[in-house]
């Protein structure tokens, strides 16, 4: 049998208790770098608050005339006219068709239109630069480009809305998301 005198005892119970003691500090510092760890990744991690998006398709549902703030009249889209406007990736297109009756300014039928161009938005603005459409917006074209609006934008909603060189509201497009 092995003998083991008072002093081996104290002296091998003061070592585990510095092994314990040290193993519990290595613990604590790995835990603590740890903390570290994950609390730098989520800062790192974290996005800005994603700003919202018109991406997506969007169907014209009515037209709102202004006097000058609030909306004095919603005026309902007329029998076969649709317009559809489309956002991905900077860039917009439009398309519109009407009734067989609209007529452009030297009398043709004016079936349809559309245009293509650039977008941005701001926390409370569209800024639409036109580069080509049809011929009646080519030729619109020659006269402004940039169409800047005041946006308001709802989970599936959005209205352009126009405002004179005063910058009181005259009239919005109001679209409904359909993609």
């Amino acid at each position: 049998m092995l003998k083991v005198s008072q002093k081996n005892c104290t002296l091998l119970v003061l070592l585990n208790l510095k092994y314990k003691y040290m193993t519990m500090k290595k613990l604590l510092k790995l835990a603590f770098l740890a903390l570290i760890l994950v609390i730098a990744t989520t800062v790192i991690s974290s996005k800005s608050p994603t700003m919202h998006s018109i991406e997506g398709t969007w169907e014209l549902q009515s037209f709102y005339n202004y006097d000058g703030e609030n909306i004095i009249d919603t005026v309902p889209l007329a029998k076969g006219y649709r317009q559809v406007k489309m956002y991905y990736n900077g860039k917009v297109m439009w398309s519109r068709t009407t009734s067989s009756d609209t007529k452009d300014a030297d009398g043709n039928d004016v079936v349809g239109r559309f245009g293509y161009g650039t977008y941005m938005i701001t926390s409370d603005e569209l800024i639409e630069t036109i580069e080509y459409g049809d011929i009646g917006m080519m030729t619109a074209l020659d006269t402004i480009r940039n169409f800047t609006f005041e946006l308001v934008l709802g989970d599936q909603t959005y209205s352009q809305i126009s405002s004179d060189e005063d910058g009181n509201r005259t009239f919005s497009e109001n679209y409904k998301q359909i993609d």
